[in-house]
């Protein structure tokens, strides 16, 4: 069990090398990657309930006790977002189904790539690990709503129909996870080492399913829906940082928030396109995942060299598994 654990690791270590690989592989050979389809609602589903049993009540209870710093994270990471993804639709006149798919990308919540991204920035994980469950829990009602008023004038948008869809995938499995942990307590422990691994391999094979299925598509446009995805990220971290600033958190919670605005959940923005919309829709969302795991990771660097003392106990809380890699 231990070697699988170490292996695991390597592998939710390697993330983004395994993304950037097989997203490679399904664009030059589709033929081979376009039947798992069928299956991204259920990988995304394995891959949430994972998330549940990474969770705990410690998790939730952390918003009692500083509702202030976590509040201005969660709005920060449901308004910010949105409204540059927005901006960058407008700005660069996109296609209709590439519009929608990149609105959709900026309305969904937290992955938990960001609590492992905080870890090594030397943020306040505690926070990061808070907001990304916070909004996961949110995600049901603000994901539908914002993407029903930021993206109807692009195309018809169905707030019920996204509604259920974010509760079956996302809802329903981390409320499984949570009852599993809790009634499984501390023996589920050396189950969780494998998460990273299965995380991977269900966002690998949405990323994969997405390219494979619009080849021609990336080859029209991939240019430049991959510079509306950088700068779509990148903006984010960067207001994301300046927001916590204007709101006077310290070094640690400004590193926090910024990784948890411009990282998003990106695997759910590309299912929900692709159910939704079209699989045109889902090309902004399977770019996105391939791109803010390599910025995320340049950007955890960089900021790990910052530091203002206020790091401390809170940089110390290392994620035990990180239950999506999104």
């Amino acid at each position: 069990m231990n070697a699988v654990a170490r292996f695991s690791q390597f592998v939710g270590n390697t993330f983004a090398v395994w993304v950037i690989l097989f997203a490679v592989i399904s664009f030059l050979f589709p033929g081979g990657f376009t039947w798992i389809g069928a299956y991204i609602n259920l990988l995304l589903g394995i891959i949430m309930f994972g998330m549940g049993l990474t969770l705990k009540p410690g998790d939730f209870k952390r918003v009692l006790n500083a509702p202030r710093i976590v509040f201005i994270v969660v709005i920060a990471q449901y308004t910010i977002m949105p409204i540059i993804a927005l901006g960058l639709v407008m700005l660069f006149q996109l296609p209709p189904e590439i519009a929608v798919g990149v609105i959709l990308v900026g309305c969904t919540p937290g992955g938990t790539s960001s609590n492992v991204m905080t870890y090594l920035a030397k943020g306040n994980t505690a926070l990061s690990v808070t907001a990304t469950a916070v909004s996961t829990v949110l995600a049901p009602v603000l994901t539908p709503a914002l993407t029903l008023l930021l993206a109807s004038a692009w195309l018809p948008v169905s707030f019920m129909d996204l509604f259920v869809s974010i509760v079956q995938i996302v809802l329903v499995p981390v409320i499984l996870g949570l009852v599993v942990r809790y009634l499984a307590g501390d023996r589920i422990e050396k189950g969780i080492a494998i998460l990273p691994l299965i995380s991977v391999i269900g966002i690998v094979g949405v990323v994969a399913a997405v390219v494979s299925a619009n080849t021609e598509a990336i080859v029209q446009s991939g240019l430049l829906i991959f510079l509306v995805v950088i700068l779509h990220n990148v903006v984010g971290y960067t207001v994301g940082f300046l927001a916590a600033r204007v709101f006077g958190l310290n070094l640690a919670d400004q590193k926090a928030t910024s990784i948890e605005v411009g990282m998003q959940n990106s695997g759910l923005a590309a299912a929900l396109s692709a159910a939704h919309f079209s699989p045109l829709s889902a090309v902004p969302a399977a770019l996105f995942s391939v791109w803010h795991n390599i910025s995320g990771s340049l950007i955890a660097t960089w900021m790990s060299k910052r530091t203002d003392g206020s790091e401390g106990a809170e940089a110390a809380q290392e994620p035990k598994a990180d239950g999506v890699r999104a």
